[in-house]
């Protein structure tokens, strides 16, 4: 299978190729460029570095939402575009499970926090089960993901962990913004992620595709909509104005 991954639904801009399971390349960066002007030629590089034919993909995994309201749509075109051209369908994976996904096989509470401002964050709740006849681990919800304010977030964390006797790993860019909040919420013990996982990464979001589309869990291109959970800032200061 050949499959092509876009995730840009937050600040940092990421793109992989996976070929048969294997991992061909990925290409991120993290700058002040908006992913209109990243994307694309991120992927026409990393094609021409590694030599993949993007006609030959099967599928186009992208991030689904939550996130950035501009970075959701961005990608979505993005991807709803391509797979058109190529007449391949969609494979749209969560964001925060793709982010859970940095921990595959840990034993731990994961919980992605994406900023979306005013105290609130796009987060759910994630664990790994081992399936001891497939020699695999398959990454459970143990809370929807949704938005929402830190400290109720971090309660529910606070309650699974205790309860599992387990660890929690915080991650994504809400958690340097909301790190004392965190700090003030929890009586479990807590692991901030490093540098290195904190963020979306498209080979993640790749390797979970793989097991979406062998699932079945797929997307005609032309159906595809990211999941954005709220409305827009626009929306609601438009809203407040009218006083809905």
């Amino acid at each position: 299978m050949n499959l092509i991954a876009i995730d840009s639904s937050g600040m940092t801009a990421t793109v992989s190729l996976m070929r048969d399971g294997i991992l061909v390349g990925i290409y991120t960066t993290c700058h002040k460029k908006t992913h209109s002007e990243t994307l694309l030629p991120m992927l026409e590089e990393l094609g021409r570095m590694t030599e993949y034919d993007n006609g030959k993909a099967d599928a186009i995994a992208v991030a689904a939402g939550p996130g950035s309201f501009t970075g959701l749509r961005i990608g979505a075109a993005l991807a709803k575009g391509m797979a058109e051209a190529l007449g391949i369908p969609v494979i749209a994976v969560p964001t925060l499970e793709a982010m859970a996904y940095q921990f595959y096989g840990v034993s731990d509470i994961i919980c992605p926090m994406m900023d979306a401002r005013r105290n609130q964050v796009y987060s759910g709740i994630y664990s790994f089960e081992y399936d001891g006849a497939d020699k695999v681990c398959r990454l459970k919800e143990c809370k929807p993901q949704d938005a929402l304010d830190v400290a109720s977030q971090c309660q529910a964390a606070d309650e699974i962990a205790k309860k599992s006797s387990k660890k929690i790993i915080f991650l994504g860019d809400g958690v340097p913004v909301y790190r004392d909040i965190i700090c003030e919420n929890m009586t479990s013990e807590i692991i901030f992620a490093p540098a290195h996982r904190n963020a979306q990464d498209a080979a993640c979001l790749a390797a979970l595709a793989e097991e979406y589309y062998r699932a079945g869990k797929i997307t005609p291109a032309e159906d595809f909509a990211p999941e954005y959970l709220r409305v827009s800032q626009a929306e609601r200061v438009r809203r407040e104005q009218n006083g809905d």
